[in-house]
């Protein structure tokens, strides 16, 4: 019997020890077992060679083979630790030279048994390396251009199977330096001219293909280019790999036909896609390469996940909405929909018990924490539920908040969470406000807003340009936004009231749109979009990684923003930019190609991963309503395939994250909370400083001045923590100048090497005279962070008028640096609004003031309101010119048409159009030319592409453009006023904003 035992414990250890040596070669333990095969993508930043264009159309081909490409420029990862993640490289691009480690690196890679596939301009990257030229097989020399087909001489060879000739428009490269042991499969023939043009070769135990084919997308729209550059990854990748994507056993979609919106009018029309299990659907997923994609839970446990949140001890609540979209339920009628608690009590990863803490709901839309309970979206109401007898049911249920519209499920509110300023925020889409809260009566449309978490003190920070579906803060509470079509990323500048007088010439918005690029990459074609089509038209949370547990490229920087109808969650990196941002494409966290999969929430959890929300359905789309179908009470039309019986809850972690260890926090362990206030997640940081707050224990002031007065800062130079407790004082009500050392604390705290602890004490502090000498002392006016200096000003504008605040107004008006930026040039000038007497009197001694500060004081001469009111009313007085004629248009609401197919006017008339847009997207009016409706429409279609694109109103700057209004956000109005063309005829009017002119356009008719 012990002979048996002690072979079994021998067994187990040397399982375990295979195991571990498993894991452990080559760095990857999955690249010994069935997988997909990981390829790196080197692209650069030129457009003559547009990788970031041209890359996508392989990208998706390989993914359908079971091949990820992760893309990037960033020549840095040519280093041993990042290329071991990866079985081959691909190089398309325009690099010099190559340092030696980087040389090395590569050669150590491809020699080792690795891919290397460059494409043409590959061919004269790297001139400084004899082993790279080698490599490759030859150097580019010279080129001239013309349209040609390569000539196949190996049709046996693997890379040619299924290849066919094919012309197109390409450089004709000739080569140096040839390798004579490579095995040429094309030729160009140019007369006597058999120059080499596709061939592989062996450099080491690596493989290498290569073709001088593909200088732009004349080429890589051939189908038989990309068959061949397929065909040259797969044979490169080898034998060992190419057996470990066969025995992955990648599933194959299975079809049928339906009656499925065609709105792009493709031919073939796209059929129906039968779903596949969570795990068939994880192998047709794509996360990085250092990432594993795990699954919490499923069908039947989880259905239809809409909003996910982590209470106090950890565990996940989701909300599931069956109802959605069209199933609306009277005031009196119960749902289909509730709230469960999903909980992995066995630590395997996956959730084994689940709890409906809430049922017959009826469409919510988010979850948040308070007060014990959680509050709840769920238009008309926002409802306030609790568990009082601590079986995790509810039997509280109360409506705190009542206006909501509901004329359209996937316009209401969302993204529900606590903010630093210990209020609750959220933003709403279209469907809008209209209801009184205390003594307020309140009516608005899309836009963010924050209220106390009794349900009080409302106010609406600022409109968004349309249907709103994202919220985010940084851990130092910088605030972003996202939206519906072509605005993935937008920045939360200021709120709106410090924008009641807008800058002359300013075209700052309170939610500013700043993504730097209109592409997602998916990485399956058949994608099913009303507008916008390959963008972003659905963009759904915009939640930044604000822990510790990835790498730290990630830490505070990139956020993750769904996109559903691409399937895809999009890396968004944010970068500082003065007082803003800019948005980077960093190309995809998550992508997938089976076309349930419809990420609609991604949010850091409380062990450091991202947690997925999968609403798995093959239909995500709401509204237009495509042709030949209706729409139901919620708005969206009505589609037999929507599911009601399928959603998944993912985790992405990171294969080297520290391990987690369980939290736990209550109101009644003040010791934990205060540990957790400076746990490096800021989950727990926010959980830890919202249970100080709802307890009211001011036992715990003590240790907040501590955690202030840390002077640490981390690697990317934040101090979270303290950023927390200061924002904890001012939820305590200890800065309300009943506590002299904590606002000595939070003042010290204006001198703090983090910037961001510099911004929270400026915004903490009480608006009153003592913040004027702060504000001095710690010279926060000329601080080295434009968004210090942002918010010292946006203090000053709440501190009441005083003579020595417009001085130094005057003073930092005067920096060039403040004049140059958008957000603080606007701040100044409604600072300088309110402190102009002091302003005003510096001017008056300034010898030679500046552009901006000679616009500043134009605007606020004291007599300025006088003259506004006599100009007003002078031109409301004014009679009409006898030859003018008013046309007034408005858009149609939630039908992308304008109420006026055609109008008439007369040559040579004055015409003025009033132009009004009731619907919840952004609209404009574009007059052109005769006969140039297509052209001016597939312009306009480019400008999405174009990150100032909104800025130039989406109007491209071409002849056949006559007249435009500005583009106009929901709910706003504008008057065109001009001369109609003296040539009669049919001009096309439409709007530009990208993918609605086919369906909203019209014609002025212009006669004699």
């Amino acid at each position: 019997m012990r002979k048996i035992i002690f072979l079994i414990v021998l067994s187990s250890v040397l399982f375990q020890y295979c195991s571990n040596k498993t894991r452990v070669v080559g760095g990857n333990a999955e690249k010994q077992h069935p997988r997909r095969a990981e390829v790196l993508f080197l692209g650069n930043e030129s457009t003559h060679h547009n990788s970031s264009k041209l890359a996508p159309m392989l990208i998706s081909p390989l993914f359908g083979l079971g091949i990820n490409v992760s893309y990037t420029t960033d020549t840095s990862l040519l280093n041993t630790q990042t290329l071991n993640k990866y079985d081959g490289i691909i190089i398309y691009g325009n690099y010099d030279t190559i340092t030696p480690d980087k040389e090395k690196a590569l050669k150590d890679f491809v020699e080792g048994g690795k891919a290397l596939i460059p494409i043409h301009s590959a061919s004269f990257c790297f001139q400084n390396s004899d082993w790279y030229i080698q490599a490759v097989g030859g150097q580019f020399s010279t080129h001239k251009t013309g349209v040609f087909s390569a000539v196949t001489v190996n049709k046996n060879h693997p890379v040619m199977k299924g290849v066919n000739p094919f012309s197109s428009w390409d450089e004709t490269y000739v080569h140096t330096k040839l390798n004579p042991d490579m095995t040429v499969l094309q030729e160009r023939v140019e007369g006597d001219l058999h120059e080499p043009y596709t061939w592989v070769r062996k450099q080491g135990k690596g493989r290498v293909f290569y073709t001088a084919s593909g200088h732009n997308d004349s080429t890589w729209k051939q189908p038989d280019f990309i068959k061949l550059i397929s065909n040259g990854v797969i044979w490169a990748l080898g034998d060992k790999v190419q057996k470990q994507i066969a025995d992955y056993k990648i599933p194959v979609g299975v079809y049928s036909d339906a009656n499925i919106p065609n709105y792009e009018k493709r031919d073939p029309a796209p059929r129906f896609q039968h779903a596949f299990t969570a795990a068939e659907s994880q192998k047709r997923m794509q996360v990085p390469v250092d990432f594993d994609i795990q699954l919490f839970a499923s069908e039947p446990d989880i259905i239809n996940p809409i909003s996910m949140a982590w209470d106090e001890k950890g565990r996940l609540w989701v909300i599931e909405t069956i109802d959605y979209p069209n199933t609306i339920r009277n005031k009196n009628g119960k749902g289909d929909d509730r709230i469960k608690i999903c909980e992995d009590t066995d630590g395997d990863g996956k959730a084994d018990k689940f709890t409906i803490f809430a049922d017959g709901l009826n469409i919510p839309t988010s979850i948040m924490f308070s007060n014990g309970g959680v509050i709840v979206a769920q238009a008309p109401d926002f409802i306030f539920l609790k568990d009082t007898d601590g079986d995790d049911k509810a039997d509280i249920r109360e409506n705190i908040i009542t206006g909501w519209g509901k004329s359209d499920t996937h316009a209401g509110p969302s993204n529900l969470k606590y903010g630093f300023d210990n209020r609750i925020w959220g933003v709403v889409g279209y469907a809008g406000f209209d209801g009184k809260i205390g003594d307020q009566n309140l009516k608005f449309s899309q836009g963010v807003y924050s209220f106390t978490p009794d349900g009080k003190n409302f106010d609406f920070k600022g409109k968004t340009s349309n249907n709103t579906w994202g919220l985010a803060f940084t851990e130092e509470n910088d605030v972003f936004i996202s939206t519906a079509n072509n605005t993935h990323t937008a920045f939360f500048s200021m709120p709106e009231k410090y924008m009641q007088k807008v800058l002359p010439g300013s075209k700052v918005q309170p939610v500013q749109k700043i993504d730097g690029h209109y592409e997602m990459h998916v990485v399956f074609p058949n994608l099913r979009q009303v507008d916008v089509h390959g963008g972003f038209t659905a963009a759904a949370g915009h939640n930044f990684y604000t822990a510790r547990n990835f790498p730290k490229s990630y830490w505070n920087s990139t956020a993750f923003v769904c996109e559903p109808t691409g399937r895809v969650i999009h890396s968004a990196l944010l970068k500082k930019e003065g007082a803003g941002f800019i948005e980077k494409d960093g190309w995809n966290f998550l992508a997938s190609s089976d076309e349930w999969v419809g990420p609609v929430h991604a949010e850091v959890g409380p062990d450091g991963a991202v947690w997925v929300a999968d609403w798995y359905d093959f239909i995500i789309q709401h509204n237009p309503t495509p042709r030949g179908f209706e729409n139901g009470e919620g708005n969206a039309y009505i589609n037999p395939l929507r599911d009601r019986v399928r959603g998944r809850i993912y985790r992405i972690k990171y294969k080297n994250a520290k391990a987690y260890t369980p939290i736990k926090l209550s109101k009644d362990h003040p010791e934990g909370l205060l540990s957790a206030l400076e746990n490096d997640n800021l989950f727990w940081r926010m959980t830890a400083q919202r249970l100080i707050v709802e307890s009211k224990n001011r036992s715990v002031i003590p240790g907040l001045y501590k955690i202030i007065s840390n002077q640490k800062v981390d690697e990317i130079g934040l101090n979270g923590p303290a950023v927390n407790a200061i924002w904890t004082l001012q939820g305590l009500g200890a800065l309300d100048g009943s506590n002299a050392e904590a606002l000595k604390a939070v003042q010290e705290a204006l001198n703090h090497p983090a910037a961001g602890v510099r911004k929270a004490a400026i915004q903490a502090l009480p608006k009153d005279n003592a913040m004027i000498g702060s504000i001095q002392k710690s010279g926060l006016l000329k601080d080295k962070d434009l968004r210090v200096r942002l918010a010292a000003i946006l203090a000053i504008s709440d501190i009441p008028a005083s003579v020595h605040l417009g001085h130094l107004l005057y003073e930092a008006a005067a920096d060039s640096v403040n004049a140059k930026d958008k957000y603080i040039a606007q701040a100044l000038y409604t600072a300088a609004l309110l402190h102009h007497e002091g302003f005003l009197a510096m001017s008056k001694t300034a010898s030679n003031p500046s552009a901006y500060i000679q616009t500043i004081v134009k605007d606020i001469l004291p007599n300025v309101k006088n003259k506004d009111v006599a100009s007003a009313e002078k031109e409301h007085h004014s009679a009409k010119p006898s030859d003018e004629v008013v046309i007034n248009i408005k858009v149609v609401e939630h039908v992308m048409k304008f109420n006026k197919t055609s109008f008439t006017v007369k040559a040579g008339q004055t015409v003025t159009i009033n132009l009004e847009n009731p619907d919840f997207m952004q609209h404009n009016m574009v007059i052109s030319k005769p006969g140039t409706l297509k052209k001016v429409g597939a312009a306009a279609d480019e400008m999405a592409k174009d990150p100032n694109g909104a800025e130039k109103n989406y109007v491209p700057a071409i002849p056949e453009i006559l007249f435009a209004t500005k583009l106009l956000n929901p709910e706003e109005k504008v008057t065109l006023q001009f001369t109609a063309p003296d040539k009669p005829g049919d001009y096309p009017f439409l709007c530009t904003f990208p993918g609605h002119w086919s369906i909203m356009n019209g014609v002025m008719k212009v006669t004699k």
